[in-house]
């Protein structure tokens, strides 16, 4: 192994390991900033700022700032689809579902990845240990929702819908994830992730005034202190390397993020928020665990006179 070989491995090491510690604990940090602050404006707050500073480190840097149009466009579709979208949508529901489930039901991205390649972009078929997977994707999911599906109060079916808005905006996630590992070409990474950042944040912050979120803000040492870690861990952290890994990685062996992140948000929201670890929590995290492992190692089978994109292992990805 060369030099440069076993300097990308360790870059790709440290990128995972950054995306597991972070991403399960910025559960916490959204539930804590949407206290007395709207999602729009939290978002619309934290995005910009993150962005900024990532662009201005670039430019010190020496790297490429400057898009072209069509450049900005396609990080502006990403950006929104992550982070204004399945972002705000996540800490939307975090109003109504404990962090940890949140966290649980947000980890069946890599379901999502398995399924946009194989029945929806590629067209190929999918063996047994990927079926089996989604199988047990959806029954874990069950699990984790029954108490909300037998619920008979106001707030039981509140948080039924947002449960249910949490797996739609997953799937949005998977498809921005997609569209950022294929569109991101010659694009440095970083500078990417800026512009995603500064464009949907402009955007969110332009919805929260438009919904009035401004007039109802309670700033607190607590929400701002949230805020402030959500940008230096969630954004310039723990999104960068996400999406540095998706540029360099195949996105099923990113997905892997969903093993240890609802873990860390589980025990994050037991131990600060006091938040239940009941049976059906236990039995949905094991279910889950086990299908995104499945999903993950799931071969694809191309179908007959249909193409097929391989994708790089890493070691033959390029680094920046």
């Amino acid at each position: 192994m060369t030099a440069a070989e076993r300097q990308f491995r360790f870059r790709v090491a440290l990128a995972f390991g950054l995306v597991y510690v972070f991403r399960g604990s910025t559960y916490l940090a959204i539930r804590v900033a949407i206290e007395h602050i709207g999602p729009e404006l939290m978002t619309g707050v934290r995005f910009p700022v993150a962005g900024i500073i990532m662009l201005t480190a670039c430019a010190l840097a020496g790297r490429r700032v400057a898009i072209t149009g069509r450049e900005f466009l396609r990080q502006g579709m990403i950006g929104v689809l992550l982070l204004s979208v399945s972002n705000v949508v996540l800490c939307w529901a975090e109003l109504y579902v404990r962090t940890g489930l949140a966290s649980l039901i947000v980890a069946s991205v890599p379901i999502w990845f398995l399924v946009l390649d194989t029945w929806i972009l590629r067209g190929e078929r999918l063996t047994a240990r990927g079926l089996v997977g989604l199988a047990l994707g959806a029954v874990g999911t069950l699990v984790l929702l029954w108490p909300k599906l037998v619920a008979s109060t106001a707030r039981g079916r509140m948080e039924l819908f947002a449960s249910v808005c949490l797996i739609a905006s997953s799937f949005v996630w998977a498809v921005g994830s997609v569209l950022s590992r294929r569109w991101q070409g010659g694009t440095d990474a970083f500078t990417a992730t800026g512009w995603q950042m500064v464009i949907a944040g402009c955007l969110n912050l332009g919805i929260a005034f438009l919904l009035g979120e401004p007039a109802k803000v309670q700033w607190t040492m607590r929400g701002v202190g949230a805020i402030a870690y959500l940008v230096v861990f969630g954004s310039l952290v723990g999104y960068t390397a996400y999406i540095w890994l998706l540029k360099n990685v195949p996105t099923s062996k990113v997905g892997t993020y969903a093993y240890v992140n609802p873990v860390i948000a589980v025990f994050l929201g037991w131990y600060f928020l006091g938040e239940r670890v009941d049976g059906y929590i236990a039995a949905g995290t094991a279910i889950i665990i086990v299908a995104v492992a499945l999903a993950t190692s799931a071969k694809v089978k191309p179908q007959v006179g249909a193409e097929h994109e391989p994708e790089l292992p890493a070691c033959e990805a390029g680094a920046d």
